[in-house]
């Protein structure tokens, strides 16, 4: 038995997981769930929120269900920790600053975008957590706008999360093509392990087009 069970939909934020166990060199077995109500009963007790990406760690006699992809390539980093994915000491403050920012305010921002809902009033703003899209996306810029990676100069995990939140908000109109958001992603996407992950799910998108 692979040491992961990977539950995952290729066209969903598993490739988010699938990259970081690339980059972890995790061993996992891939497990393909279709949207719906007809889903493996293990990948529902594992997830009752029937979410991708599910992880299933088979530590010696546990089973450990991590969700939520941040919490995933943390996880995946902790459990690895060879793999030099880890902050240092000095890294830790922008490693869970800008992980936790992508993962909650950034998201919610582009949630909203997308959905259509505006908050005009500015008191309202702050109970949205995000404040604006506006003001999100400016503080993103601002965050890349003077470091290779999260972490300064040195890709660490918060990098595939955050990294993920700028290659899809490019390539698919969420976020403005903006130089700091463009060239980082470039960056991320010359590692061989978004390169590897990537082909897996681009394969797995393109086979189920054939099939129809």
């Amino acid at each position: 038995m692979a040491e992961y069970t990977f539950y995952t939909n290729p066209m969903s934020r598993g490739q988010i997981a699938r990259w970081a166990l690339h980059e972890a060199g995790a061993d996992y077995e891939q497990v393909l769930v279709e949207y719906g109500p007809d889903q493996p009963d293990a990948f529902v007790k594992a997830n009752p929120m029937r979410k991708f990406p599910t992880l299933v760690h088979h530590n010696g006699d546990h089973d450990h269900a991590v969700t939520e992809a941040a919490a995933i390539c943390h996880y995946l980093a902790e459990m690895h920790p060879d793999a030099g994915l880890l902050p240092d000491t000095h890294e830790k403050a922008a490693y869970f600053r800008y992980l936790f920012f992508a993962a909650g305010p950034m998201e919610q921002a582009i949630t909203a975008q997308n959905m259509g809902w505006t908050i005009d009033d500015p008191q309202k703003q702050g109970m949205a957590g995000f404040g604006s899209y506006d003001r999100a996306v400016d503080a993103f810029e601002t965050m890349l706008a003077d470091r290779d990676y999260v972490c300064g100069d040195r890709f660490t995990m918060a990098d595939v999360y955050v990294g993920s939140q700028a290659i899809w908000g490019v390539d698919f109109g969420t976020l403005p093509k903006r130089d700091a958001f463009v060239a980082y992603g470039e960056r991320l996407k010359s590692r061989e392990g978004y390169k590897a992950a990537k082909q897996i799910d681009n394969d797995l998108i393109a086979k189920a087009k054939a099939d129809g």
